[in-house]
């Protein structure tokens, strides 16, 4: 059976293909990440945290593009486990400010190793890994931009090609 122009085959697809890498890098991750007590999102958050320490969970969830209820768990199994604090911004009482521990801190020198040993996994040189890194960023970026919903429908908004001819006419 030959595939019609509306039902384009899985491996064709561009969002089939940044799913089964985000689900290959997750696995590529789990045995690097495992020995530290680490997820894969918890390995985020410490990496955002590495950078600069005491942030709001409003920027830690800007940077993941996750909402609160989804990263609250995680803080609290993070927190849990001595990687980090939670506490109320004193200069605003409304804000959660997130600060890692000397466990947390100590943590980032026995992770070190955790990107160069996926880059290695990838085989690529590092400047071929930056170039798809920015177009995914790209990528990412304009989808998240875009201002209309996206309609799996072509003809959801103008009708059929039939229906605006009979309209202009």
């Amino acid at each position: 059976m030959t595939p019609t122009p509306s039902c384009t085959p899985l491996e064709d697809n561009l969002c089939f293909a940044v799913y089964a890498a985000n689900h290959a890098f997750t696995a590529a991750y789990k045995p690097l990440l495992e020995p530290l007590g680490l997820t894969y999102p918890q390995y985020l958050v410490l990496l955002i945290l590495w950078e600069r320490d005491a942030q709001s969970l409003k920027e830690i969830g800007a940077r993941l593009h996750l909402d609160s209820g989804t990263l609250t768990p995680l803080l609290k199994r993070m927190e849990g486990a001595g990687l980090l604090n939670r506490m109320r911004d004193p200069g605003d009482e409304r804000q959660i400010r997130l600060r890692l521990t000397p466990q947390g801190q100590a943590l980032q020198v026995r992770a070190a190793g955790v990107r160069q040993a996926l880059g290695c996994a990838l085989g690529e040189a590092e400047d071929a890994v930056a170039a798809l890194r920015d177009q995914l960023a790209a990528v990412a970026g304009r989808l998240r931009a875009s201002c209309q919903p996206l309609s799996p429908d072509p003809f959801l908004k103008r009708g059929p090609p039939s229906a605006a001819k009979a309209a202009s006419s």
